[in-house]
């Protein structure tokens, strides 16, 4: 990847990142890295979603078993370079809210700024905001994959919510019911709130959003595209999607870059979800798309989850001037590999973004070792 010149910013997002196995499992965090670190190297702020806790105070009886790690477990953040974390996810209060706050204070300390989960509501809101040569970027996170209770209050700790109300169109007898999804009116007036507030404090801003269909490729639920377009016609200048373990539709709208999902960057989990041995689920809406991969144990989040990659921008005080993706691959040690252009698996998970992408408007144009985006 060249480097940037003076007056611009490379800027790269990477989507969940949290393995659960480390050095005691033969998995040195050091060389989760290894495939990545000098494209991570050459960019000048670079962001990702920290999918665990890190904390010794795990409450007992916490919501999973994977959710909450050792805070040395954090240090995957730092082999990565990561500079800004989203907060805001599903996995943010599985052992409780000390095991939040020591997670909010450790990677601070670490000076990797934060946004999307606090002490209160409020702290919840804040942005991270971040100034590399002379730019100053803003990032705003909100989740809508909630597990119940973890939301922030006015006073209790938790996540910044977005959440999603559902309806069921009935079509008659002899046709499938059709589910629609909305963002809860009052929790995307306060992202747009935030929005508003932001725009005038930053050169970039950008919105981070843990949420949408987990598993199943293709699919976008409604509310991730009216959330994504009311946050643009607000003031965002991207939007990158996380939660959904494989990657989901790019979107240029007015011409601004949306990431309907990252996929992951670095993971591992010692199970498959429950969700995964449910019978309708199990024959019916993860069977016809996908099966768990048996070569990836510890990534089990079905046969497309090996393809990924990381959302590329170069920013400047003006504002965004291109978008692109690194096309990834998932190597047989968790590893993230960035890919070549004369290398195969780069047209393939191209074609496989194309796929992904139908019905968006979007254009990829690959150009060197990455697919540039426009509309």
């Amino acid at each position: 990847m060249p480097p940037s010149n003076g007056n611009e910013m490379v800027f790269l997002a990477g989507g969940d990142c949290g393995p659960v196995h480390g050095p005691d499992e033969g998995y040195p965090l050091e060389r989760y890295a290894e495939g990545v670190r000098p494209v991570f190297a050459s960019a000048d702020l670079r962001f990702a979603n920290c999918e665990r806790q890190y904390s010794a105070n795990a409450a007992p009886g916490g919501r999973t078993s994977h959710g909450c790690q050792p805070p040395q477990m954090a240090g995957i953040f730092t082999e990565f370079g990561i500079d800004v974390l989203s907060l805001a996810n599903n996995h943010m209060y599985d052992a409780g809210e000390q095991a939040l706050l020591d997670t909010r204070a450790l990677m601070l300390r670490h000076r990797i700024a934060v946004s999307g989960a606090g002490k209160n509501l409020a702290e919840a809101r804040e942005p991270a905001i971040v100034t590399r040569k002379g730019i100053t970027v803003g990032f705003i996170s909100y989740c809508s994959a909630l597990p119940k209770g973890s939301e922030a209050g006015p006073d209790k700790a938790g996540v910044a919510p977005l959440r999603v109300l559902t309806e069921y169109e009935h079509r008659g007898p002899h046709a499938g019911v059709r589910v629609i999804t909305h963002p809860d009116p009052q929790d995307l007036r306060m992202l747009l709130d935030d929005i508003t507030a932001l725009r005038p404090r930053v050169d970039i801003l950008i919105v981070s959003l843990h949420g949408g269909v987990i598993w199943v490729p293709r699919v976008v639920a409604d509310y991730q595209v009216m959330t994504a377009h009311a946050a643009i016609d607000a003031g965002a200048d991207m939007i990158l999607g996380h939660h959904a373990h494989i990657t989901k539709a790019i979107e240029v709208y007015k011409g601004k870059a949306i990431f309907h999902g990252l996929c992951h960057l670095c993971m591992t989990k010692p199970e498959p979800g429950a969700a995964w041995h449910e019978v309708p689920w199990k024959h019916g809406a993860l069977r016809n798309h996908q099966d768990l991969d048996p070569a990836y144990p510890l990534l089990p989040y079905g046969s497309h989850a090996t393809r990924t990659l990381v959302a590329k921008a170069i920013f400047t005080k003006d504002g965004v001037k291109s978008v692109s993706f690194l096309p990834m691959i998932i190597d047989a040690q968790y590893r993230p590999q960035s890919l070549k252009r004369d290398d195969p698996r780069f047209d393939e998970v191209t074609r496989y973004m194309e796929w992904a992408s139908e019905g968006f408007a979007h254009t990829f144009t690959p150009q060197h070792n990455e697919v540039k985006v426009t509309e």
